[in-house]
């Protein structure tokens, strides 16, 4: 007998497919440096370029966290009074070495003034756990950073977990956009941080992965 077909797990996999597919060419791009590659490893920019494929990841973590944002997004967008916005759009054209780079994210949430300026921004993370070092470095570089290309001295990092939801306010820092951006281009900052190794899809063959006995 035939399995019937999945209704709902099936179409979200398509969903998270499109998406994927539709950004490749970008992800691939030498021209394009991602807010999230300011606070991650150099090389896994490199890898990324190369290996596209072994990004995607179709996982229930990750689901859940496209769930609550959606969500959280939803629920502003109908309450607060038309002054948030989800998933904003941010660019940056940034020069190294005689090139033009793009720096391209996606602000989580937006908080716009009544004159449709900008006033604070929010990053949400999810995860089973609040991280015990809460709120991680790499979190609150990548806040910082947007808080400098929107040009808002107001932020935050809202943590979302199944026990607990706790939000962070970020002080705006002397971030070094250009600086964060040379390095990352340039591929100097392979790990950025000692963890990351053991959670980047590409460990296996990159030749800077630290080993767990070497971390």
């Amino acid at each position: 007998m035939r399995s019937q077909a999945m209704a709902v797990l099936e179409l979200l996999y398509r969903v998270k497919q499109r998406e994927f597919a539709e950004k490749l060419r970008e992800m691939t791009s030498e021209e394009v440096v991602y807010v999230t590659d300011l606070a991650s490893c150099s090389h896994k920019r490199v890898m990324r370029r190369y290996y596209p494929l072994l990004g995607f990841r179709f996982e229930p973590s990750l689901l859940l966290g496209d769930l609550v944002h959606r969500g959280l997004a939803s629920i502003l967008s109908e309450n607060g009074g038309g002054r948030w916005r989800s998933e904003v759009p941010v660019e940056a054209k940034v020069e190294v070495d005689g090139r033009v780079y793009t720096l391209k994210g996606r602000a989580d949430l937006v908080l716009y003034n009544e004159e449709g300026r900008p006033e604070a921004v929010v990053e949400v993370k999810t995860g089973r756990d609040l991280p015990d070092n809460a709120p991680r470095e790499h979190h609150l570089l990548q806040v910082k950073v947007y808080m400098k290309l929107l040009g808002v001295d107001r932020g935050y990092l809202l943590y979302v977990t199944p026990e607990r939801v706790v939000e962070h306010p970020v002080e705006a820092g002397d971030v070094d956009v250009e600086g964060l951006v040379r390095e990352t281009v340039r591929d100097t900052a392979r790990p950025r941080y000692q963890w990351e190794c053991r959670y980047c899809p590409y460990r296996r063959l990159c030749p800077y992965a630290l080993t767990q006995r070497s971390q």
